[in-house]
């Protein structure tokens, strides 16, 4: 006869029982996917896979940021486990940007920073993105505007100025991330935020900053006065 302890089902009621009770701040990492796995695959003992994915991707950021080709290639990893991992990272990154749209955003500068971490610190890939703000300082617009290599996407200033002005934004946040981790900006970086701003500034409209997202932090040009 099969029991609770030796199905796996005890241990999954205790992972519930501690989730429920006390918040995901019970759970290690692994629990965590442990537990998200087991809605995807309920009969299965689902603790090696999870200890597996956040090795091979470098932990939970890294994980749920994964690309779904690179998650179908882990081994165990069928369609409904792939999907599950990228639910939870929608549902996670969709409660953050609600957060931003909810207020101005530079009284609201920690919620964006949140944000964009948990969207972009982990992205295989260069993403660069640009924010637009109407007068008020709230969000109208989050759009990516380019996508790039590990550590190059192209971003063209009269594109991103015509959009503004098709949008009526009165101030930009530019936004990208260094898949290499590293957050420190490059003299490109600096140049390309020195052209845009000049090019709004006639217009009527304010690059606020130019934020670098990296998987250990963030720089902020404007903070560091280089624009």
């Amino acid at each position: 006869m099969t029991t609770p302890e030796t199905d796996g089902t005890g241990h999954r009621a205790r992972l519930r029982g501690r989730l429920l009770e006390h918040g995901g701040a019970a759970l290690l990492d692994h629990e965590l996917i442990e537990y998200l796995l087991t809605l995807a695959i309920p009969r299965r003992d689902t603790k090696p896979l999870a200890k597996t994915l956040l090795h091979e991707f470098g932990g939970i950021g890294g994980l749920l940021a994964a690309d779904p080709l690179a998650l179908g290639k882990v081994s165990g990893m069928g369609d409904s486990a792939v999907a599950a991992i990228r639910i939870a990272q929608a549902a996670a990154t969709r409660m953050l940007q609600a957060q931003v749209a909810e207020r101005p955003v530079l009284s609201n500068w920690q919620a964006l920073l949140d944000y964009l971490h948990a969207d972009m610190a982990h992205l295989a890939v260069e993403r660069i993105r640009v924010l637009h703000l109407n007068s008020r300082n709230l969000l109208i617009r989050d759009e990516l505007v380019a996508e790039g290599t590990i550590d190059e996407a192209p971003i063209y200033t009269r594109e991103v100025i015509r959009r503004a002005l098709d949008l009526g934004s009165a101030a930009l946040i530019l936004v990208h991330n260094h898949p290499s981790g590293d957050h420190s900006p490059s003299r490109a970086d600096i140049d390309l935020t020195r052209t845009i701003a000049a090019a709004g500034k006639p217009l009527g409209i304010t690059v606020h900053d130019h934020l670098i997202i990296g998987a250990k932090g963030h720089t902020s040009l404007r903070a560091k006065g280089m624009f």
